[in-house]
């Protein structure tokens, strides 16, 4: 992995706070989760294959790695889904918050599928993060399942980044993000034709609010930032992503007060739970700069 410089960690945080406008705009459209999900995959692939035959891409890989990225594909599409899912059954802080529970995850599953040892500091970021959660949702136990939705959400958010880690080694990111689009747009497609309603008039029948809304989301926040967020994991490790997107409900939260005051109201355990997490995204990489000094010196 080459080494992370300023720009860096600024473009990454840059994507953190698109990330938090994310949750905005799935306040703003009208449609359930699933459909959302669908058409913002399916626009962000239209987009993506545009971007490919301008850019002349090869898209060329072996049915193994279909395979793997078709699974990871999958696996994003649940997070969306869950995601948009949460902020409809509760609202835009209580899911932003639950979700940094992906800080836990992603000490537990990194070690396992980069087949390293487990760091004890990274079991206790993880841990203090979900302390950091628990104070900001304590008030906030009436959105039950938009909780166990947010976390679901987390865990699959944490498997898709260590995941995508791992691919870098052989695709580039526009391959991967390609790949996991399409598999994603199908995996969607199969579940409403078998297990919903279909494709039916009424399905396409969007305002032109939500189409617009559907195109900054598919556009912006996620052909952009999709490949971007992979590309950037090629000199910050997947860890560092994920705890740093702790940092998206501290955006989307304060985007969410100010675009919607009446219902986002914090109160002063957002605060203190919000404090524990940018502490633990500030330690987190003092921590790895200090780690990454002593090795260079040795």
């Amino acid at each position: 992995m080459q080494s992370a410089n300023f720009k860096d960690y600024f473009h990454l945080h840059i994507l953190v706070f698109i990330a938090g406008f994310t949750a905005i705009l799935g306040e703003l459209i009208t449609i359930e989760a699933i459909s959302l999900v669908w058409f913002r995959m399916l626009m962000a692939s239209v987009l993506l294959v545009v971007y490919v035959l301008f850019s002349k891409v090869n898209l060329k890989v072996n049915p193994r790695a279909l395979l793997r990225l078709s699974f990871a594909g999958v696996i994003i599409a649940l997070h969306w889904i869950t995601f948009f899912g949460a902020i409809d059954a509760s609202n835009v802080s209580t899911t932003l918050a639950v979700f940094s529970t992906g800080t836990f995850f992603a000490s537990i599953i990194e070690p396992i599928v980069y087949k390293r040892k487990v760091l004890g500091y990274e079991i206790l970021f993880g841990i203090l993060a979900i302390v950091g959660v628990c104070i900001i949702t304590q008030s906030e136990v009436e959105y039950l399942t938009g909780i166990i939705l947010g976390i679901l959400s987390a865990f699959f958010s944490s498997l898709f980044a260590v995941l995508n880690g791992s691919f870098l080694k052989k695709h580039s990111a526009t391959v991967i993000s390609f790949y996991e689009f399409i598999s994603g747009v199908l995996f969607i497609t199969i579940y409403i034709l078998c297990f919903g309603e279909g494709f039916s008039a009424e399905f396409f029948s969007l305002s032109t609010s939500d189409f617009w809304y559907l195109f900054i989301l598919a556009s912006i926040c996620t052909t952009y930032a999709f490949i971007a967020s992979v590309y950037i994991m090629k000199t910050i490790s997947p860890y560092t992503v994920v705890l740093t997107y702790n940092l998206e409900p501290v955006y989307g939260i304060i985007l969410a007060l100010i675009l919607f005051p009446e219902k986002e109201k914090m109160s002063p355990s957002f605060y203190y739970g919000a404090l524990v997490i940018i502490t633990v995204v500030m330690l987190n990489v003092l921590v790895k700069n200090r780690r990454k000094i002593k090795r260079s010196r040795s």
